[in-house]
């Protein structure tokens, strides 16, 4: 699985958007991860992302607890799989090249590109950016799986 930052964010309870069955349902999430293998660039792009938003120090909400567990099972391939992307101006090599994403934003281009080049088909989990709802139908088109943890926006 591909972790947006939102999800981290929400679980910390640290979006004034989010209600509290999306919080809960982004610590289930999270809890999950474990038995999963998060994907996440080599570069370290998501992990400076991750440490912009929540506590490097694991502390104190569940979204800071996950990017430090992350962090300290980098190199696990049980837990963790760094993949390379390419850099291509605004976005990535392995962004798709198609008109129906070119307003997708560039700064989450980077989680399509990680779940892409993985190889391993892995979902990428969403908890309020509405970008990628607004977005969901030509990332299928493109084949990232993604997973709306909190629903579809017009649900909250």
């Amino acid at each position: 699985m591909v972790v947006d930052t939102n999800v981290a964010v929400v679980a910390n309870g640290a979006h004034a958007g989010a209600a509290a069955e999306c919080r809960l349902a982004c610590l289930d999430a999270l809890i999950a991860s474990p038995a999963q293998v998060v994907v996440v660039d080599s570069q370290g792009l998501i992990f400076r992302e991750y440490f912009r938003h929540v506590s490097r120090g694991g502390r104190p909400g569940a979204g800071d607890y996950f990017a430090k567990w992350l962090w300290d099972r980098q190199a696990d391939p049980r837990h963790c799989r760094q993949v390379a992307i390419h850099a291509d101006g605004e976005s990535f090599v392995e962004f798709p090249d198609d008109a129906a994403l070119a307003t997708f934003d560039p700064s989450d281009r980077k989680f399509v590109a990680v779940a892409l080049a993985s190889g391993l088909q892995p979902e990428v989990l969403n908890a309020v950016d509405r970008d990628w709802w607004e977005h969901r139908a030509a990332l299928k088109e493109a084949g990232v799986r993604v997973r709306f943890v909190c629903g579809p926006p017009a649900a909250r």
